[in-house]
This record gives structure tokens, C-alpha cells and sequence, in this order.
């Protein structure tokens, strides 16, 4: 189910690019991305109480709120400066260099987390890499 739900992520992520560079024309960058915050703020509460999950904010940990809330943080630069990106440049070669992202994370998770490589992770990594440069030259 979780390949299901990371295909839908990644639909969804590239329906982002498309439509926020349709809706930032002629828009201030960080107004956009405090509009689109709202909209995420208001929908991701929405499931919440659609849910009823709401209840298990009394069982959060200090950790808990340390690493959502700086994940949060993390979340709101990458917003402010994806935007601030396409504000100023085309999607197709900003898209590109935001999805570097994915080798970034694989490195983190094995220095952080403990994660494994395989050495298909290393290939694909390097693909990803090159694919990369080769798509914003």
C-alpha cells in the first residue's frame, strides 16, 4: 500500500509545480507560499478531525514535538525557497534540482538512520545525480 500512496505523492507533487507556477505569476514568492501554507494547514486539520485522530495529540513525546516541529521548519524553508525558485525560474529545470532531494535523503537516512545502501541504491543514486545535471544544462 505504501508504493500506492508514494505514487500518489509524487502525482500530486508534480500537480504542486505545475499549478504554483500558474499561480504565482505576477505574485510576490513568499505571499504564494504563506497562501499555499494555509490552504496545507486547513486541509491536513480537516483530516485530522475527519478521522478523529485529534485525541492523539495528548500522547505526543517531547521528541515528538522536537523533530515535527523542526521537519516543520525544514518543510516551510524548502516551500519559501522552491517558490521563490519557480518565481524566478522555468519549473522544468527547478523541479529537477528540488527532486535532488531524493539522493540527499538516502544519504541522510543511512548517516542519520542507519539505513542501508544496496548497491541498486548507489546506482540509482548516481543516475538520479546525473540525470539531474543533465536535465538543467
Amino acid at each position: 500500500m505504501w508504493r500506492l500512496y508514494a505514487i500518489l505523492s509524487a502525482v500530486f507533487a508534480a500537480l504542486t509545480s505545475i499549478l504554483a507556477k500558474i499561480g504565482i505569476k505576477g505574485v510576490d514568492s513568499n505571499l504564494a507560499t504563506a497562501i499555499r501554507t494555509v490552504v496545507v494547514l486547513v486541509l491536513a486539520w480537516v483530516i485530522v478531525f475527519s478521522r478523529g485522530t485529534q485525541n492523539g495529540i495528548a500522547n505526543l513525546t517531547k521528541q515528538n514535538w522536537t523533530f515535527l516541529i523542526l521537519s516543520g521548519l525544514a518543510t516551510g524553508l524548502s516551500w519559501v525557497f522552491y517558490y521563490k525558485a519557480i518565481s524566478l525560474g522555468p519549473v522544468s529545470q527547478v523541479a529537477p534540482i528540488d527532486k535532488s532531494s531524493i539522493v540527499l535523503t538516502l544519504i541522510l537516512s543511512f548517516l542519520i538512520l542507519g539505513e542501508q545502501f544496496s548497491g541498486k541504491t548507489l546506482i540509482a543514486s548516481l543516475l538520479i545525480t546525473a540525470g539531474t545535471f543533465i536535465m538543467i544544462l
